[in-house]
């Protein structure tokens, strides 16, 4: 597959657009660290689709707003330091893509300051000219508390994350296949 996705663009024009649309996708995981830990709840949910899925019942950006501000409620400070950006586009309006990240959350009323390491799985979609997310799936490697020394899975689901999650790496399909051929992973290397 192409590193740029399946979809392949077949004019200059296109090809133009392909790259303009990179930047301005690649511009939406920053935007959404950024008004995150502001604590901007429109300009967060303006970066989403307007039929955006918020959990099974409901949907829309007023819905995610809502969402959002819970959420962001249980904890005082967050910051989210954005990093590998992989883009894969399916066709000139629609795209995937994996976000690296790290991020703090502080909770003054347990003494705590976690940090941790996870992913974004996301889909994007062009509505009106604009780029937005789709979707947004994270995917966790751990959060511990900052005096803490982190191990594979540390935190993760067991109350002290915000949000559940699925593990790192055992949530890429390739890390399971890697590891039947080989036995299994190593322990202590």
């Amino acid at each position: 597959m192409p590193r740029l996705g399946p979809w392949q663009p077949a004019t200059i024009e296109e090809r133009l657009d392909r790259m303009e649309s990179l930047a301005e996708i690649q511009q939406l995981p920053v935007r959404y660290a950024l008004a995150l830990d502001a604590r901007d709840m429109d300009a967060l949910v303006e970066l989403f689709v307007p039929d955006v899925r918020v959990g099974p019942d409901a949907q829309g950006r007023e819905a995610l707003k809502q969402w959002f501000t819970e959420t962001m409620s249980a904890m005082r400070t967050s910051v989210h330091l954005v990093a590998n950006h992989i883009v894969d586009f399916d066709d000139a309006d629609h795209a995937r893509g994996i976000v690296y990240c790290h991020d703090e959350l502080e909770w003054p009323e347990r003494g705590e300051w976690e940090q941790g390491k996870l992913q974004y799985w996301d889909t994007y979609e062009r509505v009106d000219g604009e780029w937005c997310f789709a979707h947004r799936r994270f995917h966790r490697w751990y959060i511990v508390d900052a005096l803490t020394r982190p191990s594979r899975g540390a935190g993760v689901n067991v109350g002290t994350d915000a949000l559940t999650t699925h593990l790192l790496p055992d949530a890429f399909p390739t890390w399971i296949a890697f590891w039947e051929t080989r036995g299994g992973p190593r322990r202590g290397r």
